[in-house]
C-alpha cells in the first residue's frame, strides 16, 4: 500500500468537480479584489507617468536609494560579523561538557530568541540615545546592529548546536579514541562538520538579517525603507518609491538566496564525487588471476583463461589484453 492512499483518499469525480468550482471562486474573488485596487489606485493617479519618472532618474539613485541600499547592507553585513561571533561562542558554550556554562548558555540564547527584533532595537536605542553612548548619527545604527545580532546570534548559535547532535556518534567516539579530550573532540572534528553541514542553513539566515534591517525605519536608521519614504514625501509617489523598494529588496535577497542553494549544490556534488571515486577505484590489472592460473593448471589448459583472452586481466578495467603464456 502506497504512502499516498494511506494518507488519504483519492478524490472521486464529485470531489474533483468540488475543487475546481473552489479554485474558480477564489480565482474570482482575487481577480475582484485586484481590480478594486487598481481601480483606486488609478483613481488617485498612482500610475502617471508624472509619479514614475522621478525614479529613472541618476539624482534619485544617488541621494535616496542608493544610500538607503549601502545603509541596508553596512547594517546586514555588521550585523553578520557580530551574530557569527555570538552564534559560535554560545553555540559551542552550549555543547560544553560544564553544567553552568551550558545552563548559562542556553538561557541567554533562548531569552533573545523569545524577544522580537523590533523591540530590541527601540530598547537600545533608547539607552544609546539617553546615555549617549555613541553620537546621534550612530545611534540608530548601533542599536540595529545590536538587536540583529544578539537575535540572529541566538538563531546560529541553535543552528551550531543541531548541527553538531545531528553528526553520526562515531565522529566523537573516533576522537575519543585516539586519545583527544572532549574539548578538543568538539573544536577539532565535530564543529567543522556541523559548519559545513548547516552552511546552507546560515546563508539563508543572511536574508533574514537583510530584510530585519528594514524594521529601522521605526528608528530613523536611514535605510532603504526609510529612504524610501523620504523619497515619497518629495515626489507624492508612495506607490511608486514602495514598488522600486520591493523589487531591489527583491533582487538582493534572491542573490542570497540562489548563493545558499549553488553552495548547497556544490557541497552535495562534492558528496557524490568522493562516493563515486570510492566506488570507481581502479583495479589493479592482473589481480585475482592466480585462481584461474591454477584452474588452468587443473584443467591442462596452461597459459590461457577458460573464457578467452583478456577475461580476467583486462576485462574489469576497460581493456582487453591477452595474458602471456604460463611458463607452466
Amino acid at each position: 500500500m502506497s504512502t499516498q492512499t494511506v494518507l488519504f483518499d483519492n478524490p472521486g469525480p464529485r470531489a474533483r468537480m468540488r475543487y475546481r468550482i473552489i479554485a474558480a471562486l477564489g480565482l474570482l474573488v482575487a481577480a475582484a479584489l485586484a481590480w478594486v485596487v487598481v481601480g483606486k489606485l488609478n483613481e488617485y493617479e498612482e500610475f502617471s507617468g508624472a509619479k514614475w519618472s522621478p525614479m529613472a532618474t541618476w539624482e534619485t539613485w544617488r541621494y535616496y536609494l542608493l544610500i538607503g541600499l549601502w545603509n541596508t547592507v553596512k547594517a546586514a553585513a555588521l550585523s553578520v560579523v557580530g551574530a557569527s561571533i555570538f552564534g559560535f561562542v554560545f553555540g559551542a558554550g552550549r555543547l560544553s561538557g560544564n553544567r553552568v556554562v551550558r545552563w548559562v548558555s542556553g538561557a541567554v540564547v533562548e531569552f533573545f530568541r523569545a524577544i522580537p527584533v523590533l523591540i530590541m532595537m527601540i530598547f537600545f536605542f533608547g539607552i544609546y540615545a539617553y546615555n549617549g553612548v555613541f553620537s546621534a548619527d550612530l545611534n540608530p545604527l548601533a542599536a540595529v546592529v545590536t538587536a540583529l545580532t544578539l537575535y540572529n546570534g541566538s538563531v546560529m548559535a541553535e543552528l551550531l548546536r543541531s548541527g553538531v547532535h545531528s553528526l553520526p556518534s562515531g565522529q566523537s567516539e573516533a576522537g575519543l579514541s585516539v586519545g583527544l579530550a572532549p574539548g578538543q573532540v568538539l573544536r577539532s572534528i565535530q564543529i567543522p562538520q556541523a559548519v559545513t553541514a548547516m552552511l546552507p542553513a546560515l546563508v539563508s539566515q543572511l536574508v533574514v538579517i537583510l530584510k530585519d534591517t528594514a524594521l529601522g525605519t521605526v528608528i530613523t536608521y536611514p535605510e532603504l525603507l526609510q529612504q524610501g519614504q523620504n523619497l515619497s514625501s518629495l515626489h507624492s509617489n508612495i506607490f511608486a518609491a514602495l514598488v522600486v523598494v520591493a523589487i531591489v529588496f527583491i533582487i538582493v535577497n534572491w542573490t542570497l538566496t540562489s548563493l545558499a542553494g549553488l553552495l548547497e549544490r556544490r557541497l552535495n556534488r562534492r558528496g557524490r564525487t568522493a562516493g563515486d571515486a570510492v566506488a570507481a577505484a581502479p583495479t589493479v590489472v592482473g589481480a585475482g588471476c592466480a585462481r584461474t592460473r591454477a584452474r588452468d593448471r587443473i584443467r591442462s589448459r596452461p597459459g590461457w583463461c577458460r573464457r578467452g583472452p583478456g577475461a580476467c586481466c583486462g576485462a574489469r578495467s576497460g581493456r582487453v589484453r591477452p595474458r602471456a603464456r604460463s611458463a607452466w
